[in-house]
């Protein structure tokens, strides 16, 4: 496993040559989907990692990922340059790393919604619009539902999490009630 600074320096170098040639969104959702497809096949990751196989077999099953998932030429490249120092481990953590310095760059901050049913779309408006004023950015809500919650939402911004579901102030009405 890699180290967080070295898939930072990875990222950052994504990064300049995306804001050189004015595409780093694009590489930013390339490297998006690279990450995805080989975090969730078990199977691709054993091929790719595997010193079993030749650089040259597995170099052959990345050119095929890179052709299916319509890679650029900068990132099939990238990819190739990760296969060849056995760092396509570092996959995940570059393409967050890398999605944190694009959307800093672009002025913008993702905010995770999580509610126990799904929001309508005024209210995620509303919300949109609220952590937009506290952050000064534009926002991009990832929505996530979690029944547990009962009711409410729970909106995390970075570090900070703003709890308003029902489950945590039923759980704080149960905890005052005990101690007295």
């Amino acid at each position: 496993m890699l180290s967080g600074s070295v898939s930072r320096r990875y990222a950052r170098a994504i990064l300049l040559i995306g804001e050189q040639n004015q595409n780093y969104d694009i590489l930013a959702s390339e490297i998006d989907r690279l990450a995805a497809t080989y975090d969730k096949s078990s199977e691709l990751r054993s091929v790719l990692e595997n010193p079993a196989f030749s650089v040259t077999q597995r170099q052959a099953v990345l050119d095929e990922l890179s052709r299916r998932l319509m890679l650029s030429r900068t990132i099939h490249n990238f990819a190739s340059l990760l296969l060849t120092r056995n760092r396509l481990s570092a996959l995940p953590g570059i393409a967050r790393h890398l999605r944190l310095l694009v959307d800093e760059q672009a002025g913008r901050v993702r905010a995770r919604v999580t509610s126990a049913r799904p929001l309508d779309q005024a209210t995620e408006t509303r919300i949109a619009i609220a952590i937009g004023k506290a952050t000064g950015r534009a926002v991009l809500l990832e929505k996530h539902i979690d029944e547990s919650l009962i009711g409410g939402v729970v909106t995390q911004v970075g570090d900070l999490v703003y709890d308003g579901s029902l489950a945590t102030e039923l759980q704080k009405l149960r905890d005052r009630w005990l101690q007295n």
